[in-house]
This record gives structure tokens, sequence and C-alpha cells, in this order.
């Protein structure tokens, strides 16, 4: 999975659409395996400020780094 690049033109734009790519399985750690959001952080996408999304995004791509390099 790759998570969407946070550029100024994406911030501009907004952020609306969901980093899910319909691969929805939580680990024991209750993170997705398909877009690495934690529970909370599903939950919390639809009511969360575009600034709010770009932390979320990149905390994202941050787990699945890891995850890749395990």
């Amino acid at each position: 999975m790759t998570t969407p690049k946070t550029t100024d033109s994406t911030r501009s734009a907004g952020i609306s659409s969901s980093p899910c790519i319909r691969n929805c399985c939580l680990d024991e750690q209750d993170i997705c395996m398909g877009c690495y959001r934690t529970l909370k952080e599903i939950l919390a996408w639809h009511k969360a400020t575009d600034d709010e999304r770009i932390i979320i995004l990149k905390l994202c791509h941050a787990r699945q780094e890891k995850d890749l390099n395990r």
C-alpha cells in the first residue's frame, strides 16, 4: 500500500478521500493491515481537519515503512 504524499497542492486542495484500500484487517494492536491507520484514526477520519488528516497520513506512512523493514 502506498500512502498519498502530502504536498502543498494536497493541502490547498483539501484531503477528503480516505486512505482506505478496502483491505481491512486489524492486527493485534488495532492497526489496519491495509492502510496502516489505527482503529481510532479510522473512526476519527470523517471528522478530522485537513491538518489532522495530514498527521494521520504521516503516521500511516511511518507504520508502513516500519512494517516493510521488519
